[in-house]
């Protein structure tokens, strides 16, 4: 059997060959078949080449032709991608093997439609990837956002690949017919290049030939047409093809007369989809198409057989028409074009000989002659060029104007003079500017600036430069007196020259001075000396006789400066060296004029030489010469003896050591002169004081002086004193008194005038009326003796006084002892006097006072007691009444007392930072759960359960009642047989029935309790697992970016909200935003490189926060009801109200109303532009009204916005504020205006928004029965509004398309301020944690545990992810997912999870039961598996400092104390440790009735260590808080204070707990009400489509009918078509790699299967292709969905509609 196929050769023409490979039109444009083995073929030739070949031979020559041909292909698309991306690709070879990651794909994608597919999205971009581990699924991701830009740029989805087919390489020949059909379809749309034709004029070698050949083999598909996707393309992009093909044809009709207008009524024919005709062409049009057709028919001709050609090959084709058109078009215009610029030209050469500039500026810059860089400050070099240029021209020849090419030469020309002349005078400008800045860098940048014809400019010499113009600038400005001049670039010139020769010598001075330093280094003298006299260097008074000095003083100071030295230095360092020579020969003269001096003898002389300067002696005191001569001369004369040699002389230090050692001595003499002066002139005084001081002082240097002796040394020194002055005159005494220093040198000085001489003074005689210090020390010595024998008595005393008194006491002793004997000789008769005595006066008074008693008994008690109970009475009534008198004073002051006590205590819990532990105590009965608080706990979680089981029990109702209603709808619509409506319907009752049965059982099995208890341990697993997710946000936000985008929204309403309990309390609330937290810093960090991203994309979090909050759970949708509700309404309901703001619709309008009113039609054109309508002052009018009561209609809803910032949900507003701070982190340079537009990006356009254009969507306003749609004049009219505050939210003026709104542009910047102070506000809120009341300690103090409920499928769903990408949410391997997973096991079935399923009834399938049994839901208490519940108090660092609060918790309750250090070390009383056991015995009687009550009990460690002995707790507590203090959790240094701030701050926030539980109770029952309704409302919407179902039945039966499937034996039934009957009745479409012609070869059987099933099979030529299951269900949802082409066998395009009318027809005997 022969089937045709169809081949391709080098110019895309199809080439049909049989079975035994007879080659029937060869094709090419040559008319020659290119192979790679036998070469060229020419069309006279090919039937006897072929005859002498086999078929074997023509079929392996077919299939290298074939590959040879898709070698080809892949170099054209190689080609074409690398000009498109600018990348380089592999080889053609390799090149399908590249293409599998889809990175180059995308690439291109990213070339076509940057928005849709930009590179941050492409996986694994650099293709690391790939390389180390190969091929990965996330690569088909790039193959789909491929397809994504693919649709986005509009190519037809005929041409689109599979993703089988790139990445498992099924048919990469189609990846490349989709390339090839995308270059063609971008070149026709002018986005692209066009692709190469290669084919024959590439080679490729035998084997790559053979390899490509055997790939071919291995696909066994058909290859496909590539000449064919010009017409494919004009196929699906075509609007009618029928009305077009039939335009098309009555063209090509009227070209074959010579009717050029009936031509041009044809092309105006709307079907022929032509644009830009013009009347005035007509002609042209008529000449140019038939031209063309001529050619085409020509060219076909003579290209061979066209018995098979398509009627396009001879006639033209739309595009063809419009090419030619367009070409008309083109032609016109330019000539148009030219016209006017001739006349341009001339106005210019008119405008240059008038010399009138402004007239010469209009015509250069009119857009006829299309000048271009014309600028008018260049006005005058145009003119001055222009005049010149002509001139010349009419000097050579006469009356020659100018062209418009001169004349754009001139332009140009001018331009760059104009220019340059302006950058030279820019860069002097610049240059004169810099220079007085002081900035090398920038000055260098001026004086080489490109445009400054200056030479030699050296950038070393820049500092010369800039000294050198700031000084000639200064010159010049001062020869010219104007102090704004500048220099000219000659001037500037001149400088630098100067500056490079003065730069020059400098160099040589430098080089000059590293020869030194170098020479310095070598330790070469003499080569330092020749560097020192360099004449470069300029260094003078260079002594050659120092050179050695020179060379060690440079080497020291180099090595001091660790750097080599400058030419400062080395001059400081020589003029050094010779100034320290000159002064040590001048300081040799004066050491040696002083030794020579001292033999003389004279003073005078030695003191002159002693005082030269150069000698530099210091302390030289004239009055002490004397004595230096005495000292030189003994020290010289010792010297000598000493050495022996009479040369020798004193140096320069020995004689300073003899100066200072003269001075001291003088000095040390004065001073004793003055002491003994001193002494003289105190003793002549009376105050023996004053004297002993005198005596005293140190300088004086007595012995033996005794402070007893004072009077003594007084009386004696005055008493000598006397004795000396007599026989002298004082009067004619001088003062000089003569004394003896310690070194025995004489010493003379003058009491009265205080001078001194080491010679003996003019006029002193020898004698002198003062003490000398020695006879002072004698005076002294000798009192001082006297005193000292005086003393030796004295101290003797208490022996003489002991003598005396023990003399003394004897004689007393006797006379004591004489009388004591005596009285002891009578001591009997003493005692018995003394008692008679003392006993006779006692009983006298006794008996005195008893008598008077005895007498007066009965008053003396009446008396006593009457006193006392009247003062008693007396005070209590005065008491009392004084209190009844100011009972409500004394209630007010009681209350305000303890009202002022209690309110201080709490401010210091409140308000304090650092409350003190009394202050707490008094309040720690707040923290008692009472059983009201337990109850309540107890009743929320009940509550809390209802509300999940509901929601989700009302989701799958609500499923339920749209699959009923798509189907009743389809029912209505195309009246099919009931079954499939029954089916539904009996479907919903099973799943009642099944809810009604596991409610039942969970009731009786206690939920999840009913397992199996083989399975306990695998529960409990999960248990943890879900728990873990709950408290740790990083897996699911990591998890959300592993999964498909499309699948989030899915995934967060079965899973994350089941798993959070639809955040039904304040707990989960907190998890839920700490997710959405979590997850949207992830995105930010790893998916948003620019702010737009966040605008222009739809990120993943944004869209589950907008999900989350317009569910029932989140409120948003209620909040907008509230919000937005009235003022929609009022829109709505505004009769007459037409916010029609487009400038075109109110031109329109306009018209129709004129010709309404005048009944007559308009002259004004119907279809205009919206700048033609805007000229028109009606329709300005009327838009400036439509804009006036827009402003006012949109600031009713901005103020009822701004109004609103507290009410928007928490969730959305927290995700917000983290959305503002997570992009100032990653775009910290980014302005506050940009971030906050993102933000309200989220908050208004993508929350807001939607509710304002869409309100009957979103629930905002009840429509009623009635009316179930908004009408389109209210639509726009709310759209309008949007549209305004759209662009007021994001501060977007009306321009461009939208500019006939620009009158409102100061209204939105206005809005857009208010706009951005809402922003702002909605994105400032407080943390969650403060928010919710909720931390990382809160779960372990809860009352109950966290329960969920979970349907078993998405239990094992959410396993399978977590195991799928395990790697990626645990990349640690001590990661706690990991360990838990790992207890997991493997994922288990249904039926292993529930420990079997009911066995099937007869006619029932399993995977039915187990379907159902997977959706049964299971209870599960969370826990942690990782909390610390074991006496290790190290395990976990949170609990243990919880357990530790609630340990002194109970120890505050018993024992007070100023702090907790102070508590735990004073010792319990006993009374303190009974209250402390009776608060225990009573704390487990509670406990037992709670268990007795819920069955629960916490087995927390804490509890245990609640119950230890109040001693026992406190040493508990002591090792916890030092473990707590290792970890810095507490701190022994503030008496574990944050102990106590944490207890206080459980106390602050118990109150608010209490209250948020109640509002939470009150929330559940109300939400569980609003279910309840919903729930009603959904059955009885069941209720009504099962009596609408029963009706219909009913019918059926009355009518004698059966609904099929109903008791009835399926009637097997057939039909047949061919491909060719159904093309023509629609329903096939297209079959890939079939040609029209051959479809009545192809055969397509339908079959029935079963009730609604259907086998559709296809026939080629007998051969069966494939076999289709189809399902009549399935094609009307298809229906219902609005897809209207199919595909079926992978080929072949099937019309959907007119496939349902067929089965209707067939086999249903239905038709419309």
């Amino acid at each position: 059997m022969n089937v045709e196929t169809e081949n391709i050769v080098p110019n895309g023409s199809a080439v049909v060959t049989d079975g035994v490979g007879l080659l029937a039109s060869p094709t090419h444009s040559s008319g020659k078949y290119i192979s790679p083995h036998i070469g060229n073929i020419s069309k006279g030739d090919n039937l006897d080449l072929i005859s002498r070949k086999g078929t074997t031979t023509m079929d392996e020559e077919r299939r290298e032709h074939m590959a040879y041909e898709y070698l080809c292909h892949l170099e054209e698309a190689r080609k074409w991608i690398e000009s498109c991306i600018e990348d380089e690709l592999p080889p053609s070879t390799e090149l399908e093997e590249a293409l599998r990651t889809g990175v180059i794909l995308c690439k291109l994608g990213h070339w076509c439609a940057p928005d849709v597919l930009p590179l941050r999205k492409i996986y694994d971009f650099d293709e690391s990837r790939f390389r180390a581990k190969g091929l990965h699924f996330k690569h088909t991701d790039n193959f789909n956002r491929w397809l994504l830009a693919l649709r986005s740029v509009g190519l037809p989805e005929i041409f689109y690949p599979e993703t089988t087919d790139l990445y498992d390489k099924k048919n990469m020949p189609r990846v490349i017919y989709c390339i090839h059909a995308l270059s063609l379809y971008l070149h026709k749309l002018g986005k692209a290049p066009e692709i190469e034709d290669l084919v024959g004029t590439v080679t490729f070698t035998e084997e790559e030939i053979s390899a490509m050949k055997r790939e071919l083999d291995k696909y066994g598909i058909n290859m496909p047409s590539f000449g064919k996707i010009g017409g494919i393309l004009a196929n699906e992009m075509s609007v009618d093809e029928a009305a077009v093909h039939a335009a098309v044809l009555a063209i090509n009709d009227a070209l074959d007369t010579e009717d050029h207008e009936a031509t041009f009524e044809k092309l105006q024919n709307p079907a022929a989809m032509l644009n830009e005709l013009d009347s005035e062409c007509s002609v042209r049009y008529f000449s140019v198409l038939k031209t063309k057709k001529k050619e085409k028919e020509q060219s076909n001709v003579t290209n061979g057989d066209i018995t098979d050609a398509d009627a396009y090959d001879i006639m033209l084709t739309q595009t063809e028409i419009q090419s030619c058109v367009d070409q008309v078009n083109s032609d016109v215009k330019r000539e148009i074009a030219e016209a006017k610029m001739q006349e341009a030209v001339l106005s210019i050469n008119q405008a240059v000989d008038s010399g009138k500039l402004s007239n010469l500026l209009n015509s250069l810059q009119s857009e006829d002659v299309n000048l271009s860089e014309v600028i008018p400050k260049n006005l005058k070099w145009y003119s001055d060029i222009l005049s010149k240029t002509k001139k010349h021209n009419t000097e050579c020849e006469e009356n020659i104007d100018l062209t418009r090419q001169e004349i754009q030469d001139i332009v140009l020309m001018a331009n760059q003079i104009a220019e340059h002349t302006r950058l030279v005078e820019a860069a002097i400008v610049q240059v004169n500017e810099q220079v007085q800045y002081e900035d090398p860098d920038q000055s260098l940048e001026a004086l080489q600036n490109e445009n400054l014809s200056l030479s030699s400019v050296n950038p070393d010499n820049i500092q010369y430069y800039m000294k050198g113009l700031q000084e000639r600038l200064k010159e010049k400005r001062e020869e010219t007196g104007n102090q704004r001049c500048l220099l000219n670039e000659d001037e500037i010139q001149e400088v630098i020259y100067n500056c490079n020769k003065r730069a020059s010598h400098d160099h040589q001075a430098l080089l000059a001075l590293q020869k030194i330093n170098v020479m310095i280094d070598n330790d070469d003298i003499e080569a330092t000396m020749d560097a020192l006299m360099n004449e470069y260097l300029g260094i003078e008074d260079v002594d050659g006789s120092c050179g050695s000095k020179y060379h060690d003083k440079l080497r020291e100071a180099k090595k001091n400066e660790e750097a080599d030295l400058s030419k400062e230095k080395i001059l400081q360092v020589i003029n050094s060296v010779n100034e320290e020579v000159r002064l040590e020969r001048l300081l040799s003269e004066g050491v040696t004029r002083i030794n020579s001096i001292l033999p003389s003898k004279d003073t005078t002389t030695l003191l002159d030489a002693l005082q030269y300067e150069y000698v530099d002696l210091i302390g030289v005191d004239p009055d002490n010469v004397p004595h230096y001569l005495t000292l030189l001369t003994t020290l010289l004369d010792n010297k000598i003896e000493h050495t022996g040699d009479p040369s020798v002389s004193l140096s320069k230090e020995e004689i300073q050591s003899v100066i200072d050692k003269a001075n001291n001595q003088t000095i040390d003499t004065i001073r004793l002169a003055k002491a003994v002066s001193s002494i003289n002139s105190c003793s002549c005084g009376s105050d023996p004081t004053l004297t002993l001081e005198a005596l005293k002082q140190s300088d004086v240097s007595l012995r033996s002086i005794t402070d007893e002796c004072s009077d003594a040394y007084h009386e004696k020194l005055a008493l000598a004193g006397q004795e000396k002055r007599e026989g002298i005159d004082e009067e004619g005494v001088s003062g000089w008194a003569e004394h003896r220093s310690r070194d025995g040198y004489t010493y003379y000085y003058n009491n009265k005038t205080d001078k001194h001489s080491w010679t003996p003074p003019e006029g002193y005689e020898g004698t002198s009326p003062y003490l000398s210090r020695e006879e002072i020390q004698v005076i002294v010595t000798k009192v001082t003796a006297d005193y000292d024998r005086w003393a030796l008595l004295k101290s003797n005393e208490p022996l003489i006084i002991n003598l005396q008194s023990c003399w003394r006491g004897i004689v007393v002793r006797r006379v004591y002892r004489d009388r004591l004997e005596y009285l002891r000789a009578h001591e009997k008769e003493v005692v018995v006097l003394q008692a008679h005595l003392k006993g006779y006066l006692q009983r006298r008074a006794y008996q005195e006072r008893l008598a008077f008693l005895r007498d007066q008994t009965p008053a003396i008690i009446k008396i006593q007691s009457l006193a006392k109970m009247y003062c008693a009475r007396k005070a209590y009534s005065q008491r009392l009444q004084f209190f009844r008198d100011n009972v409500a004073a004394i209630i007010k002051i009681q209350a305000f007392w303890r009202a002022k006590k209690t309110k201080k205590d709490y401010k210091q819990l409140v308000e304090v930072d650092q409350p003190p532990a009394s202050a707490v105590r008094k309040f720690l009965s707040l923290l008692e759960q009472s059983d009201l608080d337990f109850s309540e706990e107890i009743e929320c979680q009940r509550l809390k359960s209802i509300v999940v089981q509901q929601i989700r029990s009302n989701q799958h109702l609500e499923q339920d009642l749209t699959v009923m209603d798509i189907k009743i709808g389809l029912l209505v619509k195309n009246r099919i047989t009931l079954q499939d409506v029954v089916s539904q319907t009996d479907q919903i009752k099973k799943n009642q029935r099944r809810k009604t049965h596991e409610q039942r059982d969970e009731d009786g099995a206690g939920g999840i309790r009913g397992l199996s208890k083989t399975n306990q341990e695998k529960i409990d697993a999960y248990q943890h697992l879900f728990y873990l997710l709950q408290t740790n946000p990083h897996y699911f936000a990591k998890l959300i970016f592993e999964m498909s985008p499309n699948k989030t929204n899915q995934f967060m309403e079965n899973v994350i909200l089941t798993v959070l309990n639809y955040a039904h309390d304040h707990r989960e609330q907190y998890l839920l935003v700490r997710l959405f937290e979590t997850a949207l810093v992830e995105e930010i960090d790893s998916k948003v490189f620019a702010l737009k991203d966040i605008v222009t994309g739809n990120p993943t979090v944004i869209k589950m926060v907008i999900h989350f909050t317009r569910s029932e759970s989140g409120g948003g949708t209620v909040i907008l009801r509230e919000l937005l509700s009235e003022l929609v309404q009022e829109i709505i309901n505004k009769e007459g109200l037409a916010l029609n703001i487009s400038p075109v619709d109110v031109y329109k309008a306009w018209i129709n109303q004129m010709e309404s009113e005048t009944g007559e039609k308009s002259k004004l054109p119907y279809d205009v532009s919206n700048d033609t309508a805007l000229e028109h002052e009606e329709v300005k009018r009327r838009i400036a009204t439509t804009v006036q009561i827009l402003i006012d209609a949109t600031e009713k809803f901005q103020q009822s916005i701004m109004r609103s910032v507290n009410r928007i949900p928490y969730a959305m507003r927290y995700i917000a504020m983290r959305l503002r701070q997570a992009l100032h982190d990653k775009f910290p340079e980014a302005p506050d205006d940009d971030v906050l537009k993102v933000v309200g990006n989220l908050l208004f356009f993508r929350y807001m928004n939607p509710a304002i254009v869409a309100p009957d969507a979103f629930d905002i306003i009840d429509m009623g029965k009635e009316k179930r749609m908004l009408e389109a004049e209210q639509r726009r009219n709310l759209g309008a509004i949007a549209k305004v505050l759209q662009h007021a939210a994001a501060g977007k003026l009306f321009e461009g398309e939208n500019a006939a709104l620009s009158s409102m542009n100061g209204y939105i910047q206005t809005a857009f301020q208010k706009f951005k102070q809402f922003f702002l506000e909605a994105s400032t809120v407080e943390p969650p944690s403060s928010r919710f009341g909720y931390d990382e300690y809160t779960d372990v103090i809860m009352l109950t545990k966290p329960v969920i409920y979970i349907s078993v499928k998405e239990l094992i769903r959410t396993h399978s992810l977590l195991v799928e990408h395990e790697e990626a949410l645990a990349p640690e391997p001590n990661d706690p997912l990991r360990e838990i997973l790992k207890d997991l096991g493997q994922i288990p079935s249904v039926e292993a999870l529930l420990g079997g399923v009911r066995e099937p009834i007869p006619g029932e399938d399993k995977e039915d039961i187990i379907n159902e049994a997977s959706k049964e839901e299971l209870c599960l208490t969370l826990s942690n598996k990782f909390e610390g519940i074991s006496d290790d108090d190290g395990s976990d660092m949170k609990a243990l400092f919880v357990r530790t609060k609630r340990m002194v918790v109970d120890l505050l309750r018993v024992q007070p104390g100023d702090n907790l250090t102070h508590i735990l070390y004073t010792p319990a009383t006993q009374e303190q440790e009974e209250d402390h056991q009776k608060m225990i015995t009573e704390r487990d009687q509670k406990d037992m009735e709670k268990f007795h009550r819920t069955l629960t009990i916490k087995g927390d460690s804490m509890y245990n260590d609640r119950n230890l002995p109040l001693e026992g707790m406190k040493r508990k507590i002591m090792r916890q808080l030092r473990t707590l203090e290792q970890e810095e959790m507490v701190s022994s240094k503030n008496d574990y204070q944050d102990i106590i701030n944490a207890i206080a701050k459980d106390i602050r926030n118990q109150h608010r707990h209490r209250q948020q539980r109640k509002n939470e109770l009150q929330r559940l029952r109300e939400t569980q009400e609003k279910l309840n309704q919903k729930a009603k409302f959904c059955e009885e919407q069941l209720e009504s489509y099962q009596v609408y179902v029963k009706a219909c039945l009913e019918s059926l039966a009355r009518a004698g009918g059966k609904v099929a499937g109903s008791g009835s034996e399926f009637k097997r039934q057939t039909i047949k078509y061919s491909a060719h009957r159904l093309h023509e009745k629609g329903v096939v479409l297209e079959i890939e790699g079939l040609p029209k012609h051959q479809f009545k070869n192809a055969v397509i059987e339908i079959t029935a299967i079963g009730p609604g099933m259907f086998e559709v099979t296809g026939r080629v030529l007998g051969v069966a292709m494939d076999k289709v299951e189809l399902v009549f269900q399935d094609l009307l949802q298809l229906q219902y969905e609005g897809v209207a082409v199919m595909k079926m066998f992978g080929r072949a395009k099937i019309n959907v509609n007119l496939l349902i009318y067929l089965i209707n027809k067939k086999f249903y005997g239905k038709g419309y």
